[in-house]
């Protein structure tokens, strides 16, 4: 009888099962998908969906209404942003700003992304159509469709894409609007009017200051396409449309002297900065001038808010 040596149990090959992700892995794959939604870009758009419907009620509307409407626009914001990051995944790996994105290092396979962002889509019409109105959600879908469909692959041929994703960008004071009165007036598109004409020279302060990666990229954006002086030209003749712009809820009685006043002296500061680029003989200051353009569309809508309540309350 031959005895065999007994093998320690340690010593035998574990047997085969599924790895189940970390409590940590989970975290940092939670962390890439909320990147590919682009929050910091969302919470603008808030703000002024808030804002908005703070100008069109003339009141607080009801707490609940307020979420339902700033969870559908943020899900329907995200969704567009996904959508972006997916069809655009080849020019984000010739840029230096957007080589880490996950669709770019390969932590998000594309079809995962394109799922997200059909899923997010449709929470959002769902949210909008069922816990709102249907007015509002096929606004904020339509606003989708421009930017994926229409701006997204526009941007690849020509400069003139800055106008069709100004329209989109400026879906969310039309979807505040018809959130909280159901239906759009001459006001509600008026406040489009001014988002829409904002976005022209917010990014082409953008283009300005990512030039590089634009170029690398082959982007015909405008400082690409026509020049950078072109593009400063550019931003001084919006701007200054945009100042003469916002001075017509004043004038019309829409909003009052507190907001005319307050748009007047943005507007002024906004030409000024404008022009202080075109004048800068080769020294830019594109990131401050983008950086500017945030921080007045921000105080412009607080604007309309205040004057509003304010209205309100002397009425009242």
């Amino acid at each position: 009888m031959v005895l065999k040596a007994r093998i320690p149990e340690s010593e035998f090959p574990p047997l085969s099962t599924p790895s189940v992700p970390t409590l940590s892995r989970l975290r940092v794959l939670f962390g890439e998908y909320v990147a590919l939604t682009k929050p910091r870009i969302i919470s603008l758009l808030l703000l002024v969906t808030l804002t908005a419907m703070l100008v069109a009620a003339g009141r607080l509307p009801p707490l609940l209404e307020i979420m339902l409407t700033l969870i559908g626009g943020g899900l329907m914001a995200a969704a567009a942003n996904v959508l972006n990051c997916y069809l655009d995944r080849d020019l984000d790996r010739k840029m230096s700003r957007t080589r880490k994105r996950p669709l770019v290092t390969g932590t998000i396979a594309p079809a995962n992304a394109l799922r997200f962002g059909i899923s997010l889509a449709l929470c959002s019409f769902l949210t909008l159509g069922i816990g709102v109105n249907l007015l509002s959600a096929l606004l904020a879908f339509s606003g989708l469709l421009v930017y994926v469909l229409l701006y997204t692959p526009w941007k690849r041929n020509s400069p003139a894409s800055v106008l069709i994703g100004s329209v989109a960008g400026a879906m969310p004071p039309l979807v505040a609007w018809a959130a909280v009165t159901g239906s759009l007036n001459f006001n509600a598109l008026l406040l489009f009017a001014i988002m829409a004409v904002w976005q022209i020279p917010h990014t082409l302060a953008l283009t300005l200051f990512l030039y590089n990666d634009y170029s690398r990229a082959d982007v015909p954006v405008l400082p690409v396409a026509r020049g950078i002086q072109s593009t400063q030209r550019q931003i001084l003749v919006y701007s200054t449309f945009l100042l003469g712009l916002t001075l017509v809820p004043s004038v019309l009685g829409f909003l009052g002297p507190l907001y005319g006043l307050g748009a007047f002296l943005l507007g002024v500061r906004f030409i000024q900065l404008a022009y202080a680029e075109l004048r800068s003989l080769g020294v830019r200051n594109d990131l401050h001038l983008y950086k500017f353009s945030l921080l007045y569309l921000a105080l412009l809508f607080a604007l309309m808010t205040a004057d509003r309540f304010i209205h309100v309350l002397g009425h009242g």
